[in-house]
């Protein structure tokens, strides 16, 4: 029997006009119904997205760097009017994409997007890194870690502190050949100077008082695999020649004499602080900033990636509420547009506090809104006037007034009056039903037995009326069913 390749359609609410039953005789095809759209499955060969629209739904965009090179149609309705400029643009910032119209021809197979539009890790690989690829300057971050993972070169991070240097050290280690190796983190800035070199070298017994036995020092329990060196800038300057030593001969001196112990690993060292600076001032040797700067990353704050803002908070809110042992909750789609909005000076180490305090306090309610993440209208307030009282060239902006963690109001759903001519009742109750089902399905991202707890309905009872009401064809779950 040969088997067809699968199209996944995405129709954002539109009448199929049974087209799907006429593709079949090329495609084996999946629909999706949801006003919303899904991910299309694993093995899809072709994702057709119906367009509706100026502008593409805020889904589409968050879900273009998990499908890598699948090839997108999007398709229009023959009796669409001519698409203008602005409507081409927008949905073509999406991606390379193709157009075509719907009607009874099938899309043809073979369709590819233009090359070059594709990061080098997809969203799900990153994410199993604990990163986020969806920004141009996260890509430009996840090309470099990709290529130094293929080699032992030294890497230098640089960024701010909380933009998660030591995340992206860690995924060059899991990407490389060495990934069965050890990890060794070492925080140069948190051990005391007179111990930082025994830590790092080892030392042989009786090299000073207390040395009662030989000790290897990370460098040693790091071979085959990875030392992290977070805060180098901190190092004092004899430590920095021992360091040097080690990068240019690939081996160890411990402490107290002996022979040099040779070691084969991958350095990886991070700063918050402008090292060259160092190197002006005296305090950093420049010979080794020259070592250390063979593949340098600058990592960029939050504030410049904020469409990456969405899929962190979700990200942390799954993990928190599994470190905590608690129900997992969802974020009300008010609060997206919120927190991209937020400065966040502590940059991704702020926001993931900022969610797991949002969870714990938010005690059993399912459902986490603007009025939650309040605390941060006065922290941000209190950080912004102390950047302003310090004259500094990079204040932060003016913060947000406390009205904007305040949900609106939504106005009224039974404010209605009854027409002269009458109305269908179980028509305009199907309509409420389907508003209802639809908004607690976009609250909970399509998981369904969340949605249902939020209109107080067990699970079977939603999917009944899922069908009822022809939101979706009624499938297995892939949603997280918490």
């Amino acid at each position: 029997m040969i088997q067809l390749p699968r199209l996944h359609w995405s129709t954002l609410g539109d009448d199929t006009g049974g087209l799907e039953h006429r593709w079949a005789a090329l495609w084996d095809i999946t629909v999706d119904r949801g006003i919303s759209p899904a991910l299309p499955p694993r093995d899809v060969d072709l994702w057709v997205i119906s367009v509706k629209g100026a502008w593409p739904p805020p889904e589409l965009n968050r879900m273009m760097a998990e499908v890598a090179a699948l090839p997108i149609l999007l398709a229009l309705q023959p009796e669409s009017l001519a698409l203008d400029l602005k409507t081409l643009v927008e949905w073509g910032s999406l991606g390379s994409m193709r157009w075509g119209v719907l009607g009874p021809e099938p899309p043809m197979p073979g369709l590819r997007p233009r090359s070059g539009t594709t990061t080098q890790l997809s969203a799900t690989q990153a994410l199993a890194f604990g990163l986020v690829g969806a920004s141009v300057a996260m890509q430009s971050v996840l090309a470099r870690a990709r290529a130094a993972a293929a080699t032992r070169a030294t890497v230098l991070l640089l960024g701010e502190s909380g933009t998660g240097k030591e995340v992206i050290a860690r995924a060059i280690h899991r990407m490389s050949a060495d990934a069965s190796g050890p990890f060794v983190a070492v925080h140069c800035g948190a051990i005391p100077e007179n111990l930082l070199e025994s830590e790092l070298f080892g030392y042989n017994k009786g090299a000073f008082t207390d040395a009662r036995k030989d000790t290897p020092g990370k460098f040693r329990e790091a071979h085959g695999g990875t030392i992290f060196l977070d805060e180098v800038g901190t190092m004092p300057l004899g430590a920095q020649v021992r360091l040097l030593r080690v990068l240019q001969e690939r081996e160890v001196q411990p402490l107290g004499g002996g022979a040099p112990v040779k070691v084969e690993l991958r350095v990886v060292t991070a700063s918050n602080v402008d090292l060259w600076k160092k190197v002006q001032d005296g305090t950093f040797r420049e010979d080794l900033f020259y070592r250390l700067e063979v593949v340098p990353i600058t990592m960029p704050p939050l504030r410049e990636r904020r469409e990456e803002v969405p899929f962190l908070a979700q990200h942390f809110l799954n993990r928190k509420a599994r470190e905590h042992g608690l129900y997992p909750k969802a974020l009300h789609p008010s609060v997206d547009p919120l927190l991209m909005a937020l400065p966040w000076p502590g940059n991704v180490r702020q926001l993931e506090n900022a969610i797991e305090r949002a969870i714990v306090l938010s005690g059993t309610r399912p459902v986490l809104t603007r009025e939650d993440f309040a605390f941060l209208a006065e922290r941000m307030g209190e950080m912004t006037s102390a950047g302003s009282a310090a004259g500094s060239a990079e204040a932060l902006p003016a913060p947000m007034a406390a009205s904007a963690f305040t949900s609106p109001q939504p106005a009224a759903a039974y404010g209605m009056d009854l027409p002269p001519e009458g109305l269908d009742l179980n028509q305009v109750v199907s309509e409420m039903e389907k508003t209802l089902m639809l908004q607690s399905l976009a609250i909970t991202r399509g998981n369904k037995k969340r949605a249902a707890d939020l209109l107080g309905l067990k699970r079977t009872t939603f999917l009944e009326k899922m069908k009822r009401l022809d939101l979706e064809e009624i499938e297995p779950a892939t949603a997280e069913e918490g």
